[in-house]
This record gives structure tokens, C-alpha cells and sequence, in this order.
């Protein structure tokens, strides 16, 4: 039995100045429109809609925040209050999680 909250339940805000990463629960598997996102522990099929995004995501593991996976991925600056948003609905949905 998990003592995990369920996704719904997840209230931890996000903060691009912190290290986050894929869950360890979550699959991405890339599609020409982004990626197909599975999470192992709730069975939940979501999408990432941009392949741009989805290297940002995978971009998380190893950059020390938020900002520098952006800037990696090469988003445009004009672009990146978006992302962040974007990012920011990863979490909630635990598709990231802080590392």
C-alpha cells in the first residue's frame, strides 16, 4: 500500500528554481505530436503535447532547475512563462516530481 497522496491530492507548489525530474512511476514514449505519458502507479495515460516540452521534461534530471532544463531544450525566453506553466501542471499531476 502506497503512502503517496493521489495526484489529485498533490499540493506541493512548483518552483522553476528547484531540481525536479520524470517521476519514478512515469513512462514517456514519444509520438510524433509530443509524447504519450504513463504513470505505473495510478494507471493514468496522459499527453505532452510538444516535442519541445517533452525535452525539457527529460532535460529536468539533469539540470539544477527548471530555468537551465529550459534554456537546455533551447525555448525561446518569450516562451518560457508558458513552459513554466506548463511544468508547474506536470507536477500537480505527478508527472515531475521535485529531486
Amino acid at each position: 500500500m502506497s503512502t503517496e497522496p493521489a495526484p489529485e491530492a498533490r499540493t506541493e507548489p512548483f518552483d522553476p528554481a528547484l531540481p525536479y525530474r520524470l517521476a519514478s512511476s512515469v513512462a514517456l514514449r514519444p509520438e510524433p505530436f509530443g509524447a504519450l505519458v504513463y504513470d505505473f502507479a495510478t494507471r493514468r495515460l496522459s499527453f505532452v503535447k510538444t516535442r519541445s516540452l517533452v525535452d525539457v521534461v527529460r532535460g529536468l534530471a539533469d539540470a539544477p532547475d527548471a530555468h537551465t532544463a529550459l534554456e537546455t531544450a533551447g525555448v525561446p525566453g518569450s516562451e518560457h512563462a508558458r513552459y513554466l506553466d506548463a511544468l508547474a501542471g506536470l507536477l500537480s499531476a505527478g508527472t515531475i516530481e521535485r529531486r
